[in-house]
Order: C-alpha cells, then sequence, then structure tokens
C-alpha cells in the first residue's frame, strides 16, 4: 500500500511538472486589486480577457477589477492603497506625484502608446484648422486629460490657449449637447467621443477629429500605475503585468474577442459598438511602429522625458522630475513576450 500511494505521488509530481500552472492553481492566490479608471467598456478589453481567459489565475493572481471615475479619481485611490494598480493618465499621475511627492506612484506599463487626448469638431463649422480653436467654445471637464492638456496642443499651433471658454458638463449630458450642436468642439479620448457620439446618433462621417499626437504632442497616454506597496510584492506585480500583457495582445490580434469580453463583463454594453471602439483604441494607440520595435506596455527614456515635460508646461508645475521619478520599467516581461502578432 505505501508503495502505491509513493507511486500515485510520484504521478501527480510528474503531471504538475508538465504543468507548472497547475500548482499555481493548487495553491492559495495572492490578492491584487485593479481599477480601470473608467467604465466597464472597450479600454479595459485586454484585462478582462486576461481574466476570463485564465490568465491571472495561472499566474497565481486573484484578481479584482473595479470600474473607475476618471484618471483623478483612480490614481487617488491607489496612492491611498485602496487599489495595488490602475489604468491611469500618465499626466494625472505627474501632477499628483508632484503635488504629493511622498506617493511615489510610477508608471509600470504603458497601456497607450499613442495618447489618444483629442478635440472633436463638426465638419463645415467655425473650426476648420487647428489655429481656429483660438478663442472657442470647448466642452470638456475640469479634471478632463484633454481639457488639461490642451495648451501643449494650442502652443504646438502657435495660439494663446487662454481665450478658449471651457463649458463644464457632466459627461452623458455633453454628448447629448455636443450632439444637438451646442459646442463649437469638445475635448475627449477620441475613441470615447466618437462611440458616445454614434450612439447618440451622429454620423461619424460627420466629425472632425483632431488628436494632439498628430500635432506636436509625443507624451504616452494612459499606463499601469502602481503604489510603493504593490511593487514591493515584485512577484505579484511582474505576474500581472505579464498576464494584463498576455490579454492585450490577444485583443489586438482579435478585437471581436476583446468586443465579447466587455459584453461577457458588462451585460448591459453593446457588443458591437465595444468592438469597434476597441479596434479604435488597438489601432490608433498601440499598433504603432514604437511597440513593433519595442512590444506593448515598453516605453522610451526620450518619451518619458517628453510627457514630463509637456505636462509639467501645460499644467504649470514647478518641477525637475526625471525619468526614474515616473517610471519604473523592472516589471515587465521580456521582449518575447510582449511583442505584437502579425
Amino acid at each position: 500500500m505505501k508503495r502505491r500511494h509513493l507511486l500515485q505521488a510520484a504521478g501527480a509530481s510528474a503531471v504538475f511538472g508538465l504543468y507548472p500552472f497547475g500548482i499555481a492553481r493548487a495553491q492559495k492566490k495572492t490578492p491584487f486589486k485593479f481599477n480601470l479608471g473608467w467604465r466597464f467598456e472597450a479600454s479595459g478589453a485586454g484585462y478582462f480577457l486576461a481574466q476570463q481567459r485564465g490568465y491571472y489565475d495561472e499566474a497565481g493572481l486573484d484578481v479584482t477589477i473595479d470600474s473607475g471615475n476618471g484618471s483623478t479619481a483612480a490614481i487617488s485611490l491607489v496612492a491611498g492603497g485602496a487599489y495595488d494598480a490602475a489604468s491611469a493618465d500618465l499626466a494625472s499621475m505627474i501632477e499628483f506625484n508632484v503635488q504629493h511627492p511622498e506617493a511615489g506612484l510610477r508608471a509600470v506599463a504603458m497601456q497607450y502608446d499613442l495618447n489618444p487626448n483629442a478635440l472633436i469638431v463638426r465638419k463645415g463649422g467655425p473650426i476648420a484648422s487647428p489655429a481656429d480653436f483660438a478663442g472657442k467654445r470647448i466642452l470638456g471637464q475640469p479634471f478632463n486629460a484633454s481639457r488639461k492638456l490642451f495648451p501643449v496642443f494650442a502652443k504646438a499651433q502657435g495660439f494663446d490657449p487662454s481665450g478658449v471658454v471651457w463649458e463644464n458638463m457632466e459627461p452623458g449630458a455633453g454628448d447629448t449637447r455636443f450632439a444637438r450642436g451646442d459646442f463649437d468642439a469638445a475635448a475627449y479620448f477620441y475613441f470615447t467621443g466618437l462611440l458616445n457620439l454614434k450612439a447618440r446618433g451622429v454620423d461619424l462621417d460627420t466629425l472632425q477629429v483632431y488628436r494632439y499626437s498628430d500635432y506636436g504632442m509625443q507624451s504616452y497616454g494612459n499606463g499601469i500605475i502602481a503604489n510603493p506597496a504593490a511593487m514591493a510584492r515584485a512577484d505579484a506585480m511582474k505576474a500581472f503585468i505579464a498576464a494584463s500583457t498576455r490579454g492585450w495582445l490577444d485583443v489586438i490580434a482579435d478585437p471581436i474577442a476583446g468586443g465579447a469580453a466587455v459584453k461577457r463583463k458588462e451585460p448591459l454594453a453593446n457588443e458591437a459598438l465595444e468592438t469597434e471602439r476597441l479596434q479604435l483604441i488597438t489601432t490608433g494607440t498601440m499598433q504603432t511602429q514604437a511597440t513593433a520595435a519595442h512590444g506593448w506596455g515598453a516605453a522610451t527614456p526620450e518619451r518619458v522625458q517628453a510627457t514630463i515635460d509637456e505636462t509639467v508646461d501645460a499644467f504649470g508645475l514647478q518641477a525637475g522630475l526625471g525619468v526614474a521619478d515616473i517610471w519604473n520599467d523592472a516589471f515587465l516581461p521580456p521582449l518575447e513576450a510582449r511583442m505584437l502578432r502579425g
């Protein structure tokens, strides 16, 4: 009997040796709390798919993914320890670190290689070129990154941003008002604005998008930001970034699967609309020359410093920050595990 038990134990060990993730499933998972910084929609598809396909589970993590209410709120929650990490706008994180240097937040992976902040206008309206934004009425909430970074866009176009009249309104009501024609322009992440307006009956062919990244801005967009306590749990942080990278690479290769993942996470979501939004996200912010060369999640020191410089200038911050003050690439998986497919 003893010999049979030993053989059974040896067989089980052999199975776990062949399937190393089985060990992670058998062990107690490490809790990890993540805030999306926004609603359950296409901008979170890579994380949803990673969770639904068991990538976090295989990595030994028990990941909680919660919706958020914008980057500013998500950053505060991470700084306060309510979450280990969040998807948030880097400019907002830089501003927070300057105001709260003790927080020690860092970006540990770049979600959007190209910055999605933009201005949307109607074709045939009063704005026909970038310089025409001077002095116009633009919809944009005070904590909206597209509004806060507008001075970078304005400076690149050579006009004074102070003459713009900003209209503060809740996103849903603002979308409806813009669709009705009440404003000259609206400041959005381009994929949020376009699909929100489409959902309100606006023909996208009637709109013109001015993406800041097409008009001089070098800054990265959202990244995965983390607090010092989470970064001190290096194994868990590396596991989370590696599994999230797998999820986003899957989504980039198959946006339809990503749209289905959003629907599974949020049953009230319009799957076709979220799939379309996801295609805008992946083609416009992730499938770039830089990610083709360096893989998803990576950053170059030159562009990290440009992100700092543009933010400091736009927000009027008094700070002398370097790359290491906002960026930590120690948790990224190897290059071969980050490369885009096809």
